[in-house]
C-alpha cells in the first residue's frame, strides 16, 4: 500500500528519484524518532505520503516562484523538511526551520545534516527571529489570531503567508479579523477535503475599539 501511495505522490509532485529516496529516508527516520518522542500522531504515519508529504508539498503549487521559506513551529518537519527536499536543487533555495523545543530541533538538525538540505534549524521563538524570506508558513501551530502575531515580523520584512489549516480555518479567520487587518483568502487543501490553505498577502494589527 505504501508503494502505491508513493507512486501517486511522485506523480502529483513530479519528484525525482533522489527526492523520493530522501523523502523515504525522512519517513523512516521520523518513524524511528517518533517511537521515543511525540513528533506526530503515530496513527498518521501509515498515511505519510498523503497526510504529511503531499500536504506539505502542495504549498509549492501556490508559490511556484518562492525560493526562501520560514517554517514556524517546524516540529517534525512539515512542511519545512519536505519543502527543503523538493527545493534542494533550485538555485537560491533555503528553508528556515524554527522551533522553540530543543529536542525537536535536534531531530531536524540530524535530518538536515544527513541529507545535506538547504536549510537552517533555529531553536527559538518564531517572533524573535530576523529571517527574511519569500514565504512564511506553519502547520498545526496556533489559531490564526495568534499565528499572525508570530508571523508579523516576517510580513514586515516582505514575506507572504501560506498556512496549512484544518476545518476550523474559516472561523479562525473570522476571529483573527477582530484583531488584524489582513488581505487573506482560503483555498481547499488537496490532501484533505476538510483542510484549507490560508494565503495572507498583508497584515497589520487593528487598533483596539474604545
Amino acid at each position: 500500500m505504501l508503494n502505491a501511495e508513493k507512486t501517486v505522490f511522485q506523480g502529483k509532485v513530479g519528484a525525482t528519484p533522489q527526492q523520493m529516496a530522501d523523502l523515504e529516508d525522512f519517513r523512516i527516520r521520523l518513524s524511528e524518532a517518533n517511537s521515543v518522542m511525540n513528533l506526530v500522531g503515530p496513527d498518521s504515519l501509515p498515511d505519510f505520503w498523503n497526510r504529511h508529504a503531499w500536504d506539505s508539498a502542495q504549498l509549492l503549487t501556490h508559490a511556484p516562484g518562492a525560493r526562501t521559506w520560514a517554517d514556524l513551529g517546524a516540529g517534525a518537519g512539515f512542511p519545512g523538511v519536505v519543502l527543503a527536499i523538493l527545493l534542494k536543487d533550485a538555485p537560491g533555495a533555503h528553508v528556515w526551520l524554527i522551533d522553540s523545543l530543543g529536542k525537536r530541533c535536534r531531530f531536524l538538525q540530524e535530518i538536515v545534516d544527513v541529507m545535506d538540505l538547504p536549510a537552517t534549524v533555529i531553536n527559538g521563538r518564531a517572533e524573535e527571529q530576523t529571517v527574511k524570506c519569500d514565504i512564511v508558513t506553519a502547520r498545526a501551530v496556533a489559531p490564526m489570531e495568534r499565528l499572525l502575531g508570530y508571523a508579523q515580523p516576517y510580513f514586515q520584512r516582505g514575506a507572504q503567508g501560506l498556512f496549512l489549516k484544518g476545518e476550523k480555518a474559516e472561523s479562525e479567520l473570522i476571529e483573527a479579523r477582530k484583531s488584524w487587518h489582513l488581505d487573506a483568502e482560503l483555498a481547499p487543501s488537496q490532501s484533505d477535503p476538510r483542510g484549507r490553505i490560508v494565503t495572507v498577502r498583508s497584515v497589520r494589527r487593528a487598533r483596539p475599539k474604545h
